[in-house]
């Protein structure tokens, strides 16, 4: 689709055009296998010197629809669906990674994230430092080896809600050779596209608020399609001859997709973790109304926050769009439409308070979730962030009593008499 079309129409129309005859409607291609007729044909898959179908794991013609939609959406020039968010983000690193390697990441992720890179992908040799998310390029670098070989951020982090300096890590990683890797899932292409911002690989989790409704878990790795693989020595798995596809050098072959098709090719042949039809067909469905949902969740969590911020029995709020916010500046000018649907807060009491709240929400639904249609509250120290010690919990900014809100898109005033006859009974 003409990528000279407005965001808007982008969610509405992107990855799908039905051919004369065919349906409106994306189809759900429910198959695992693809027939042919001739041995020629199907060697040429196995080659990589034909783009059709083969297998489901490797490529399906629904899930190439929501890979072309998110593509368009974040400007990309290719991208990778997965079986979830912490799928992508595996198969990125160890596509760029192995034993030996180190890759940099901000300290402000997801509890998910940082146990996958501290504990999971540590027992594979792979090691990772962790930096503050408003950290200078030089601090950053500073923390760099001859072998690292990325440099890991959110764009917002979550639940800690800091804006990511993204001049800052987009210069280190210039300095250091290596690629930006954002993870863009709270934000979303609505209201920042990093690669605009010097992102060279951007990650979701589609079953945030690409899904929106709370139907299908998923992810997905989008290529900016800018990084110069070829510049450095470091990525020989995508410069050098690949022994398990006849000496193929990906860089050469297939220059801006190149990592895309690498991941694609070794990560999601061999780890299997591939995007179901049905959840790329659901997933396709929401990222219709992104635009027009996120637009909402926004304008409804900065009312909430507004109200949390002057209530009484509320110590304080972390939200990007209030002023007051150590992040405002950073979030006006890389979120210009606003700053997301998710914010935290302390009662006065601390945790043993915030409990009591939680348990007198009505409205509000307590689940382990984040960007639904549905206003949803959790408690990161206890649930989500429960593996980090305390300590490596503040580095994340997780106070113990922070209490999570995933602003849903219904009537602000009913949201906020839900919080507000809570916070009464404390």
């Amino acid at each position: 689709m003409d990528s000279n079309y407005k965001f808007d129409t982008l969610c509405v129309q992107a990855g799908y055009k039905a051919d004369k005859g065919a349906p409106q409607v994306m189809p759900i291609v429910q198959n695992t296998t693809y027939r042919y007729y001739e041995a020629e044909d199907v060697a040429k898959l196995f080659d990589l010197e034909s783009g059709d179908y083969m297998y489901s794991r490797l490529g399906n013609p629904t899930v190439s629809t929501l890979e072309k939609h998110m593509a368009a959406l974040e400007g990309g020039t290719a991208a990778v669906a997965a079986s979830s968010g912490q799928a992508a983000t595996l198969m990125t690193i160890l596509t760029l990674a192995e034993k030996g390697d180190h890759i940099i990441s901000s300290s402000q992720v997801y509890g998910g994230t940082y146990n996958l890179f501290a504990v999971t992908l540590k027992k594979l040799g792979i090691d990772f430092s962790f930096i503050d998310t408003t950290s200078k390029a030089e601090d950053i670098v500073k923390m760099a080896t001859p072998n690292t070989k990325a440099i890991f951020a959110e764009t917002l982090a979550n639940p800690a809600l800091k804006v990511l300096n993204f001049k800052e890590f987009k210069e280190a990683a210039n300095k250091l050779g290596v690629p930006l890797i954002i993870d863009n899932t709270l934000a979303t292409p609505y209201l920042t596209k990093p690669i605009l911002h010097g992102a060279d690989i951007v990650l979701h989790s589609t079953t945030k608020f690409s899904d929106g409704h709370g139907t299908s878990v998923g992810g997905i790795v989008i290529e900016a399609g800018n990084f110069d693989w070829g510049k450095s020595h470091k990525f020989l798995s995508l410069t050098t001859p690949d022994e398990s596809y006849h000496g193929l050098n990906f860089y050469e072959k297939f220059g801006d997709t190149a990592f895309s098709t690498k991941l694609r090719a070794t990560m999601l042949r061999d780890l299997g973790g591939a995007m179901s039809p049905m959840n790329a067909f659901l997933t396709h469905q929401g990222l219709k109304t992104l635009h027009l949902r996120m637009e909402r969740h926004t304008e409804n969590a900065l009312k909430l926050a507004e109200f949390l911020n002057n209530h009484n029995k509320v110590d304080w709020v972390i939200y990007p769009g209030l002023k007051t916010d150590p992040s405002y500046n950073l979030a006006s000018m890389y979120m210009p439409k606003g700053a997301g649907g998710v914010l935290s807060f302390g009662v006065h009491g601390g945790r043993e308070k915030g409990e009591i709240l939680l348990r007198n929400l009505n409205l509000s639904s307590l689940v382990v979730h984040v960007g639904d249609i549905k206003t949803s509250v959790l408690h990161p120290a206890s649930t989500t962030h429960r593996q980090m010690t305390e300590e490596e919990q503040v580095k994340a900014g997780i106070s113990p009593e922070l209490i999570r809100v995933s602003v849903g898109i219904e009537d602000i005033e009913d949201i906020i008499e839900d919080f507000d006859k809570a916070l009464s009974s404390l």
